[in-house]
């Protein structure tokens, strides 16, 4: 039921028509009774906005920090649209607002898809009051298909936290890069809880997750998080809400992790011994997107020299004397330079589906991870076109 497995709320997913396969493309999360509820968000930071974060945005603001319903749509990124963009995401919310019964200002909207080309409201139009109608407590599944693009399956996530619920879907295939990553994720809660301190966990739980998540450097104009609480389980201590929320967004940035456009590797990278935990997050961000690396996690090939040649060109404090690197917990690398290892133990590692990859600079008590990919010939097979 993912996300509509907190008490209070109902979804729908139905195909409209955007898509030209015919495949599911316009999706709604709502509270049960279409009454407004504490709601938080956290955006793209790409300057190059989408009208639909430009209308959440503004309608989080307008409506108190409160929201309704999210519709959404997938096949369409309603970005470098214009005017006419931000028309057509108002006009979306107006229409689900009216089906509902609720404020135009609380019903929030995502889209993603291919950017620059017009939303086509001529099917998305007469499709909301179809939409709006099949949603039901059943809905989830079908509301997490709907929202797909390049995802090859539905990623939804449920915790259970101290007497109340956190459910989630999200898409996110590529385009993946802080902050946040071509992403969209909805969490939903029925514990009680103001919009503040929604906000404060939404943007602990993103920074662990979402935004240690890259898989290819491309930061995206539609990145939105959202999260909505029915408060139907009552009050929950702040810190468990932040744990549960923290651990739902962490379960959804590994699903994408994994289904990431033609990965095979999920690939751990933790920089250890930094400076300060800003410089090994600067060295695992450049270890993580580079293409050399990334290439050779594809061939199963532990190239420590890649990975230290980034670690010492992206402007961190880096003694090439001290670092050392690892495989799978086997050091291949000591002091700058090879060391006698056991090459079957990390042979089997790299031919595993999960990776983990540690640089130990030496320098210091700095440390981060981010959550990454390989890069292969199916990546770029998928993204040589638009078509």
């Amino acid at each position: 039921m993912s996300v509509t497995a907190p008490q209070g709320f109902v979804a729908a997913g139905i195909a409209a028509g955007i898509k030209a396969s015919g495949a599911p493309d316009m999706s709604l999360v709502a509270t049960a009774d279409g009454r407004a509820v504490p709601a938080a968000g956290v955006f793209t930071r790409n300057l190059m906005t989408a009208a639909p974060v430009r209308v959440s945005r503004d309608h989080l603001q307008a409506g108190g920090g409160e929201a309704a319903a999210v519709v959404l749509n997938s096949g369409n990124a309603n970005a470098a649209t214009g005017e006419a963009g931000m028309r057509d995401a108002l006009e979306m919310c107006a229409a689900v607002a009216a089906e509902l019964g609720a404020d135009r200002h609380q019903v929030l909207v995502c889209s993603t898809g291919l950017i620059g080309i017009p939303l086509p409201m001529e099917v998305i139009r007469p499709a909301i009051p179809r939409l709006v109608a099949a949603r039901s407590p059943e809905g989830g599944e079908a509301a997490a298909t709907a929202i797909m693009t390049t995802d090859t399956h539905a990623k939804q996530v449920v915790v259970h936290g101290e007497g109340f619920t956190v459910g989630g879907m999200a898409k996110g295939a590529a385009m993946l890069s802080p902050n946040m990553a071509t992403m969209l994720a909805v969490l939903t809660t029925d514990a009680e809880a103001t919009p503040d301190q929604l906000k404060a966990a939404l943007t602990k739980g993103v920074a662990g997750s979402f935004n240690a998540l890259d898989v290819d450097g491309c930061t995206s104009t539609n990145d939105t998080v959202l999260l909505l609480a029915s408060g139907a389980a009552g009050p929950a201590p702040q810190h468990a809400l932040e744990a549960a929320v923290a651990e739902a967004c962490a379960d959804l940035a590994g699903q994408m992790a994994g289904d990431a456009e033609g990965a095979t590797k999920v690939v751990r990278v933790k920089v250890v011994g930094a400076h300060s935990d800003d410089e090994a997050l600067a060295g695992a961000r450049a270890v993580a997107r580079s293409q050399l690396v990334k290439c050779s996690w594809y061939g199963c090939d532990p190239y420590w020299g890649r990975i230290a040649s980034d670690l010492g060109s992206c402007g961190i404090l880096f003694d090439p004397e001290l670092v050392c690197v690892s495989y799978g917990g086997v050091t291949v690398c000591r002091g700058g330079v090879t060391v006698p290892h056991d090459d079957a133990a990390v042979a089997a590692h790299m031919a595993g589906r999960h990776l983990e990859v540690v640089a130990d600079l030496g320098l210091g008590a700095g440390r981060a991870e981010i959550l990454t990919n390989d890069l292969t010939h199916a990546y770029v097979d998928e993204n040589m076109g638009t078509s």
